[in-house]
């Protein structure tokens, strides 16, 4: 019976995140805080270790499709945001759906490459993270000032994009009662910003071209998908350390990989940071997302038992939502074409905002607001989207070293 109930949880959980995977704004944090919001009705009829697997199914898959409306519309989450410039120039090329089959490839290779490699993680997570934790801050700090000072030219820029955005992370954060802080502060910095330049700019989606072969070497999927799970591992000890932050590292650490490449690195990067941030929670007892913090909360705390569950879910659901996404990558890059870009980017618009003031009605949207002024001003800088990660980043760096 509860193997019926896992199973039934595991597809319901894989269909969820086809849901907050491909609707722009519809976080896994989102359906999270529902699940725990609703847990003393859903534990009257199920157990805690099903809602557990729903909300690993649904972030899984979520880490799968995420790219396709990153790519297709422009409209990521944080954990896409760097995808989309190349992203976009292969979909310019009339190869979107090749630029969803590289997010894939990363995806699937570092959920595996983590699989294998998931008791070095725990051994070396114990051992490893009595040593930095005092030093988090101080870590952070270098990492920032060693990805600022990479910004030739736009130093300075990339400083006050950092600030700007660290300051308007601080001040929410000392809001009380929000709803979903979070939400506006991301969409602004990220979504809506890309979203309004693409009105602007009129865009036009090319023919697509389903027959074009890939052009990814065998090289350099091993490096992107070595060097995701890599950074991923180190991610895990780092709050506020997102997959942009990480992704940056790690073509420092790979060189070029092409776009080819990149775009598999940043898929994987997504994929490994959530399979990892399990052990982190087995281990260090510590959730380092929302999805995980829900399933902590369910559970009391994960262990050795629900770790393999786990890891078991996540194998069989990574290989289910890698051929949803490239049915679905196949059937946007007919659709994308037939229909007014500029409507749909609108109505994204209005959704986003409109869920925004239903969370946090007035509030909610001046953040929505002056975050996406701070996006935008980060877009006419040309400053990279990562360093609006500092709306995470600087409060945590203040956490740790004040």
């Amino acid at each position: 019976m509860v193997f019926v109930e896992i199973l039934l949880a595991l597809i319901l959980g894989i269909f969820s995140g086809c849901i907050t995977g491909l609707i722009p704004g519809i976080h896994v944090n989102l359906i999270s805080v529902l699940i725990i919001s609703l847990s003393p009705l859903l534990l009257t009829i199920t157990s805690p270790i099903v809602l557990a697997v729903f909300i690993i199914s649904l972030a899984i898959t979520h880490t799968f499709l995420d790219s396709i409306p990153s790519i297709y519309l422009g409209a990521p989450d944080e954990a896409q945001a760097l995808n989309v410039l190349p992203g976009h120039r292969l979909l310019n090329k009339g190869e979107g759906h090749n630029a969803i089959v590289y997010t894939v490839i990363g995806s699937l290779g570092c959920l595996i490459l983590a699989i294998v490699l998931f008791p070095i993680f725990i051994v070396s997570m114990e051992k490893i993270y009595p040593l930095v934790k005092t030093y988090i801050g101080y870590i952070l700090s270098l990492i920032m000032i060693i990805m600022i000072s990479k910004d030739k030219g736009k130093r300075m820029k990339s400083l006050v994009a950092f600030l700007l955005a660290g300051c308007i992370g601080l001040i929410i954060f000392s809001i009380p009662n929000l709803k979903q802080p979070l939400f506006p502060l991301l969409s602004g910095l990220f979504g809506f910003s890309i979203l309004l330049f693409s009105l602007m700019q009129k865009s036009i989606i090319p023919q697509q071209d389903l027959t074009k072969p890939l052009t990814i070497t065998k090289k350099n999927i091993v490096k992107s998908v070595t060097a995701a799970s890599g950074v991923g591992f180190i991610a895990a000890f780092l709050p506020g350390f997102g997959s942009s932050q990480a992704a940056i590292v790690a073509t420092n650490v790979v060189g070029d990989v092409g776009d080819e490449g990149f775009l598999s690195l940043v898929g994987g990067i997504n994929t490994a940071n959530m399979l990892i941030s399990v052990a982190t929670a087995y281990v260090l007892d510590k959730a380092r997302n929302g999805a995980i913090l829900t399933v902590n909360k369910l559970l009391g705390k994960i262990g050795f038992q629900e770790m393999l569950i786990f890891l078991a879910v996540a194998l069989v659901v990574g290989g289910i939502a890698s051929i949803l996404a490239l049915m679905l990558s196949k059937a946007f890059s007919k659709l994308i074409v037939k229909v007014n870009y500029n409507k749909i980017v609108l109505s994204i618009i209005i959704f986003i905002t409109l869920l925004t003031f239903y969370f946090d009605g007035f509030i909610g949207l001046t953040i929505l607001a002056t975050s996406t002024a701070i996006g935008l001003a980060a877009s006419y800088w040309g400053v990279g989207k990562n360093h609006l990660m500092g709306c995470l980043i600087l409060p945590v760096i203040l956490y740790f070293v004040l």
